[in-house]
């Protein structure tokens, strides 16, 4: 055989192999499109994903592929760095406690004025995909409604504390064909607007859905019980191990809040609750689509023992 020959054989044998790779990776993806057909998947976005374009793109293209193939997603986004960019660019600097951004009058309104920039430009990416997207705050529809919330007591200005959760504009929405995308702020009973912490409006919207996944995408692997240990990673584990973790005082930091969000969102009706790297690209996809995943799932007590037995 001639080497041009046998170039052009090796050539289509790798072409094959690629095709088959690729084929395998659908097929294993069938049994969780098949299960989570027609179910709610509530996607925290924020963070670094939101800060890079490319990262961002692959968010969006992820969310969109699970429309396409039968799910019914919601975004549910934040904005915390581009905020403190704006908020830096009036000659304010940005104020935390307890991981809260103190929020007075003019960064509340540099705040809402940021997230709808950042919600719309979501909406126009969705829909460069060709799927329809609807852009809202939880202003709209009386979706969000909060009381203040304190940080230990202290008053830290236009926060919100979610109270309730009308989730029929999100219905009326998804029914229509529409992907609904969530800027975090509400009302108050006086009609006073409010920031929210994305990762709890997010959890409320999931848990007022009945959201069969909530998955948040962070700026780590997911969790460990010792984050300067990464042979301590725990990829999958039950909402009162995770308690018992946190009890413990294994749990610290930013993971604090965000793992109590996870176990309340278990506990109030969510199937499965997901912390991704959303540095990751694709990792939405490969955590819902794989039997290993990338991520932490949070489960159910009962579940725990079954997770290598069932689509994730």
């Amino acid at each position: 055989m001639a080497e041009w020959e046998e170039k052009e054989l090796m050539a289509m044998e790798n072409d094959m192999n690629t095709i088959l790779s690729k084929a395998e990776v659908l097929i294993e993806a069938l049994p969780y499109i098949q299960k989570f057909n027609r179910k709610y998947i509530v996607v925290k976005y924020g963070g670094s994903a939101m800060s890079n374009e490319e990262l961002q793109k692959n968010v969006i293209k992820d969310v969109t592929l699970l429309k396409l193939v039968g799910f019914k997603p919601i975004i549910v986004h934040g904005g915390g760095k581009e905020i403190s960019r704006w908020v830096g660019k009036v000659g304010k600097e940005a104020e935390f406690i307890n991981g809260l951004r103190v929020t007075d009058a003019e960064t509340m309104e540099i705040a809402e004025m940021v997230l709808n920039k950042v919600n719309k430009s979501l909406v126009s990416m969705v829909q460069e995909l060709g799927v329809k997207a609807v852009g809202i705050s939880g202003k709209d529809g009386g979706l969000l409604k909060v009381e203040k919330k304190y940080a230990d007591g202290q008053d830290i200005g236009f926060v919100g504390d979610i109270t309730q959760v009308n989730p029929k504009v999100l219905f009326d929405l998804i029914e229509k064909d529409f992907l609904p995308i969530v800027a975090p702020i509400g009302m108050d009973e006086h009609f006073m607007t409010y920031n929210i912490n994305a990762d709890d409006a997010a959890c409320a919207v999931a848990k007022a859905v009945g959201a069969e996944k909530l998955a948040f995408l962070t700026d780590i692997e997911g969790l460990y019980k010792d984050i300067h240990d990464k042979s301590s990673f725990i990829s999958r584990i039950s909402a009162s191990q995770a308690d018992k973790l946190i009890e413990e005082g294994f749990i610290g930091g930013g993971m604090l809040p965000k793992l109590n969000n996870c176990t309340s969102a278990i506990k109030n009706g969510v199937n499965r609750v997901h912390i991704l790297d959303g540095r990751i690209p694709h990792c939405l996809l490969l955590e819902i689509f794989t039997k290993k995943g990338i991520g932490t799932a949070i489960v159910k007590d009962e579940d725990i023992d079954n997770m290598d037995q069932e689509a994730f």
